[in-house]
């Protein structure tokens, strides 16, 4: 096994003179991996269920996935944590997602030893190994494995991927993006997209096109140097986004519903010999009361999130809608096998596919956040407003697109998991059980009958990690940058790919997410589902369920009563397992009790913000609060004799936000609420020219319509000089689920309105942006604007 070699103590001569004096270049050598190591290509998709793509009998096809299977193994029995950033800190670490740390998303760290959203050094990343053993390390795309108060500029880099062993890197920090104006950061700052989505951009292309450069530029130096590359696109979390070329392939393809698919995609299945011939497929509404499903079926504005709709229920429209979705999700898993097939062309074309470890995961099963009717702007949920479905419909032919911020109905995250129940978040094998797929042409050699098959050992995302270091003969070192290194607690899968006989080298693993609880042992497999939206907190009250997995993959068969002595080991190996791993407290609070947990900020909210032009975009978790409160937004410029025009001040995005800016010579202020309607206000002046200009909006609340809603009267200001005025009502929550902040001098991401001068990213051009301050004290306007002129006296 290779293992990097510690510093050596120098072996040369030293005298006063360097002729006399004998060099060893040793302790000085960069690390140099041994000749005709392996490249590692490390693709991570993103809620992507267990039978989406076409090799594990989906109804999507994926012909370079296909190519990646065709030249390796599938596994049928690997399984996640049910959630983004606890599985991805295993596929890196190795080590069990409680143990990183990561009990749940990184937005929701609740400041536990398990849940903090930092994983700790002592668990060593895949990367720290790697580009310690003499291979490039790169990385594009989601990371997720950052807490919110490190996402900033502001903020120690320790835990981005460059503090975390990648050499280079390109791609987002959150859990989401809007795949056309994506939040991109570069190594370690933020940057604006290439192009826009009317030349062609698209973020999945725009990663693929990184990945190869980084790739490039490292070979033409170095050509036999291996890298590790980890390709993390945002296919296919929500916003569904992709080209209408490739949605439009898919037309027509889903209009048999949900349920007919999940047939379709099992008899598949069986016939690939991914399940067995005997597997059953479980009720579309496992989880629920009749009372709970009669609501999902009738359509109200707010139906449980967990329960679907029966596709003969609903109306045409309602299927048609139904099935576009689909189809966009379609083409959005498409286009990123596509992006996949570039890679693979290149490796081919340069000679380096042989010798290149690829291993194709997802990090989660497929998600059924969208709710029973699936949604064209998710920002509406999560700001407390009801999707209606003349709205949604009325926005058919956007789905995809620039203008929607879409979601599929949940019946197609139970049709795109076949044939498991359930998706994301649930320990049910649909939200852990996912395809995996690991190829090395050159590792296999003569032995073609090690390729192109399956393997049914159980395996988790923990085991990956070791599985890459097992292939490439490296050992994990003790210390990683000083710090001891914890045990790892994954098993290396290599065993299986020539022996698909061989038995599991996992006997046990257990499971912990959002309050629900399984555990895995020879076989068996114990499960608990626990309500997250009462404060039930009565953990020892839950019912957990049993059922023999080796024989019932899809869960229909709970055994509980017929072996309850079974049963009750099986839990009490789970409490033994959460206790070594870890895993408590157990946190079965709400989503928006969790999201709203208060966290640490890098300062303390004030009353007053100052901004300036040409700096980052500063993220919304950081920006200043201007939600159900008054606020002024006082920007201070220099206007020539020829006039200027351009955003002055812009937060959030079309989906949510607002902003201040000039056209035409005028003032207008634009509030974007929640994507639903602009709500402008415009001067009825012209600005005057001059320098030290002061343009203001001021917000002057003086309801709420609903709770939390802030209502009242904005008015524009020149100086003192009141130029306009309307009636506003304010977003109550998030502006951007995708990490849309606030911006002067230009809005650099998704744009607040259409109705900015200028192109994208619509700089203030003509004249000059000094600064840009919001106040949020509640004062007056007229003690703030006096307050300015006295500043500028000051200057």
């Amino acid at each position: 096994m290779l293992r990097r070699m510690a510093s050596r103590p120098f072996r040369g001569v030293i005298n006063v003179d360097i002729r006399d004096s004998t060099p060893d270049w040793g302790p000085f050598e960069p690390p140099e991996a041994p000749a005709g190591a392996p490249n590692v290509v490390y693709i991570v998709l993103d809620d992507v269920g267990y039978s989406a793509m076409s090799c594990y009998g989906g109804p999507i096809p994926t012909p370079n996935i296909d190519r990646i299977a065709a030249d390796g193994v599938r596994f049928t029995q690997w399984h996640t944590t049910a959630l983004c950033s606890p599985t991805r800190s295993c596929l890196l670490t190795g080590r069990n997602h409680t143990r990183n740390s990561m009990a749940c998303i990184t937005e929701a760290a609740s400041g536990f030893p398990n849940a903090s959203g930092t994983i700790p050094p002592e668990n060593g990343m895949l990367p720290e190994i790697l580009g310690e053993c003499g291979w490039n390390t790169y990385m594009v795309g989601k990371w997720h494995l950052c807490p919110t108060v490190e996402m900033n500029l502001a903020a120690t880099r320790r835990n981005w991927p460059s503090g975390r062993g990648f050499e280079r890197w390109y791609g987002f920090l959150g859990a989401e993006t809007n795949q056309w104006f994506p939040d991109l950061v570069y190594d370690n700052h933020p940057v604006d997209q290439p192009r826009s989505p009317e030349d062609g951009y698209h973020l999945t292309v725009d990663l693929t096109d990184k990945a190869l450069e980084f790739i490039r530029d490292a070979k033409v130096i170095a050509p036999d140097k291996p890298f590790l590359l980890y390709y993390a696109p945002g296919a296919a979390h929500a916003p569904h986004h992709a080209p209408k070329e490739w949605i439009e392939r898919f037309a027509g393809r889903f209009d048999m519903g949900y349920e007919a698919m999940r047939e379709q995609t099992l008899a598949r299945q069986k016939a690939m010999g991914i399940v067995g011939e005997d597997t059953e497929l479980p009720p579309m509404n496992p989880i629920g009361t009749p009372e709970t499903r009669a609501a999902a079926a009738n359509g109200q504005p707010f139906p449980p999130l967990d329960v679907t709709r029966p596709w003969d229920s609903l109306d045409a429209d309602e299927k048609r809608l139904f099935a576009r979705m689909a189809e966009v999700y379609a083409g959005f898993l498409a286009h990123a096998d596509d992006q996949i097939g570039r890679l693979l062309d290149y490796l081919e074309a340069s000679g380096q596919r042989d010798n290149t470890m690829i291993v194709v995961v997802s990090d989660n099963g497929a998600s059924g956040e969208g709710g029973p009717n699936g949604s064209v702007n998710e920002n509406k949920f999560f700001n407390g407003i009801p999707d209606d479905m003349a709205s949604n419909l009325a926005m058919l032919d956007e789905l995809g697109g620039t203008t929607t911020y879409n979601h599929y109905p949940n019946g197609w995250a139970m049709a795109f998991n076949t044939p498991f129940k359930m998706w994301k978040r649930y320990e049910f094998n649909g939200g852990t059980a996912d395809p995996c797929i690991i190829s090395w042409p050159a590792g296999a050699g003569a032995d073609r009958t090690a390729v192109g098959g399956l393997r049914h050992q159980y395996h988790h995302a923990v085991d990956i990690m070791p599985t890459i270091l097992d292939t490439l003969g490296v050992s994990p070192p003790a210390t990683i940058k000083g710090h001891e290194q914890s045990r790892i607690d994954g098993v290396s899968m290599h065993y299986s790919v020539g022996d698909p006989s061989a038995p599991s080298a996992r006997r046990t693993q257990f499971y912990s997410m959002l309050g629900s609880r399984s555990i895995w042992h020879d076989g068996w497999k114990a499960v608990t589902t626990h309500p997250t939206n009462n404060g039930w907190s009565d953990f020892n009250g839950d019912t957990w369920e049993l059922y023999h997995t080796d024989v019932d993959r899809s869960e229909v068969h709970d055994l509980a009563g017929e072996h309850p002595d079974r049963l009750r080991e099986l839990v009490n190996l789970w409490y033994a397992e959460a206790g070594d791993n870890g895993a408590f407290p157990l946190d079965d609070r709400s989503p928006l009790e969790i999201l709203l947990t208060p966290r640490p900020l890098l300062a303390a909210p004030r009353e007053r913000y100052l901004y300036f032009p040409d700096t980052a975009e500063v993220p919304e978790q950081q920006a200043v609060n201007t939600h159900n409160r008054s606020f002024t937004i006082g920007a201070q410029v220099d206007i020539p004799a020829s006039g200027a025009e351009g955003v002055l001040f812009a937060h959030g995005a079309r989906f949510g936000g607002h902003a201040l800016y000039v056209k035409d010579g005028r003032l207008h202020y634009v509030n974007n609420f929640v994507g639903i309607s602009e709500q402008k206000v415009d001067g009825t002046v012209d600005i005057p020219a001059g320098e030290n200009q002061l343009l203001a909006a001021s917000f002057d609340k003086d309801g709420e319509e609903p709770k939390g809603v802030a209502t009242g009267t904005l008015s524009l200001y020149h100086a003192d000089r009141k130029v306009g005025e309307g009636r506003v009502k304010i977003q109550p929550g998030s502006y951007s689920l995708a990490g849309e902040g606030l911006c002067v001098g230009r809005d650099s991401g998704e744009p607040v309105t259409a109705d900015y001068p200028g192109e994208h990213p619509y700089r203030f051009t003509g004249g000059t942006v000094r600064h840009v301050a919001v106040d949020v004290s509640g004062d007056p306007y007229v003690d703030l604007e006096r307050e300015a002129q006295a500043m500028m006296a000051r200057e």
